[in-house]
């Protein structure tokens, strides 16, 4: 649903499922995303997808169930511009996959090495794989494969309930029961395995990172474990070396509380502040 930033009146309405069922926009909560021309992208859950196509590759009946969305705001009104959908969506959504448990990222604009300019955005949900899409022409759907899209990486991460992060010329993925993961970008293209990883592993629903840094130097890569107490570990940005976690105290001295889903760590004025189910939690340099 789209709003007046003034008035918050409802200017536009765009039902992804209109003539089918399901096809939620939840993405661990993550927030939208979106480009420089007002385009938005997010990942669309398991839901009904049509899998005959008009002329222009879309879906006849315009349900775009687990689908990697375009979705424009031209003149105030919601339209879906583009899309990629996997060659097994069909099988995905009946068996609860979807790919819409995870968010989307739009990443800065990436020169390969013949000079050409790439548009991409990125995103990874249930079925354990990253999709990088190219936003001028995103892939739509083929039953036979997934050729079209610019990039799919199998293998390198588990299932995600979480938004990756990006810092440096690399993006970082908090898969459910994995590593905190590094994958660095070359030619325009992530790395198909991690460079590095971080030392523990991440329970249900995985991480979503945060980084701060000064400019592009004294990268930090904050994540929080969803356990009893919750752990908040910050990380070289770099190595993935752990430079500190909230259980290392002798006492309980930083213990902020028992985990919750889908918690980001927020830093800001050099602080990290971390939600918990009941509170928020504050951190900052000893005196």
């Amino acid at each position: 649903m789209g709003y007046n930033e003034t008035t918050l009146a409802q200017t536009s309405v765009l039902n992804l499922t209109p003539n089918g069922s399901e096809g939620a926009i939840w993405m661990a909560g993550s927030g939208l995303a979106a480009d420089a021309s007002g385009n938005i992208y997010f990942l669309d859950a398991n839901g009904t997808f049509d899998t005959t196509l008009d002329a222009n590759g879309f879906p006849t009946n315009h349900d775009f169930g687990n689908a990697f969305m375009k979705v424009s705001t031209t003149g105030n009104t919601l339209a879906a511009a583009d899309y990629f959908e996997t060659s097994n969506t069909v099988a995905e959504s009946a068996g609860d996959e979807d790919l819409g448990s995870g968010g989307a990222l739009v990443l800065p604009d990436l020169q390969d090495t013949a000079g050409t300019v790439h548009h991409l955005a990125v995103g990874a949900g249930k079925d354990s794989k990253i999709y990088v899409v190219n936003r001028d022409s995103m892939g739509k759907f083929s039953a036979q494969n997934d050729n079209a899209i610019y990039q799919e990486i199998s293998g390198a991460i588990a299932g995600v309930f979480s938004m990756p992060a990006y810092f440096n010329n690399t993006v970082y993925y908090g898969a459910v029961n994995d590593r905190v993961k590094a994958f660095p970008i070359a030619n325009a293209k992530l790395a198909t395995t991690a460079s590095v990883q971080s030392s523990n592993s991440f329970q249900y629903p995985g991480t979503t990172p945060a980084v701060s840094a000064s400019g592009i130097t004294n990268g930090i890569v904050w994540a929080v474990e969803n356990s009893s107490p919750a752990v908040l570990h910050a990380y070289d940005a770099g190595t993935l070396q752990e430079l500190y976690n909230s259980n290392q105290a002798a006492s309980s001295r930083d213990h902020f509380g028992n985990g919750n889903k889908f918690i980001t760590p927020m830093v800001a004025n050099g602080k990290v502040f971390v939600g918990t189910q009941s509170g928020v939690a504050e951190f900052g340099l000893l005196q």
